[in-house]
């Protein structure tokens, strides 16, 4: 199994803002189908060091990941709506 863990700071937080892309990226469920689960949450603390929103995927394997990230629904509606809202983010991709 894979998990690929997103995290965003958006251009402009508001809990507005963050509770969208939250709805952006959990519409990938039924969509994306190589993505066995997906979660998406924002952050409350909003702490200096803190990301505004966070995406879990898991994934069967490393190729699967392979498969999610050239996904249709994914690269056209989803990266699509993080790229115009999003400044800054970081990834961890590890198998488990």
């Amino acid at each position: 199994m894979v998990k690929h863990v997103l995290f965003c700071k958006l251009d402009e937080y508001s809990e507005e803002n963050a509770k969208a892309l939250v709805d952006v990226f959990m519409s990938m469920k039924g969509n994306v189908p190589c993505a066995r689960e997906v979660f998406a949450a924002a952050d409350f603390l909003r702490s200096g060091r803190s990301y505004d929103v966070m995406l879990e995927v898991t994934l069967d394997s490393k190729e699967a990941l392979e498969e999610y990230q050239k996904d249709e629904y994914h690269v056209n509606v989803v990266k699509k709506y993080v790229h115009a809202r999003v400044h800054q983010s970081a990834t961890v991709d590890y198998e488990y």
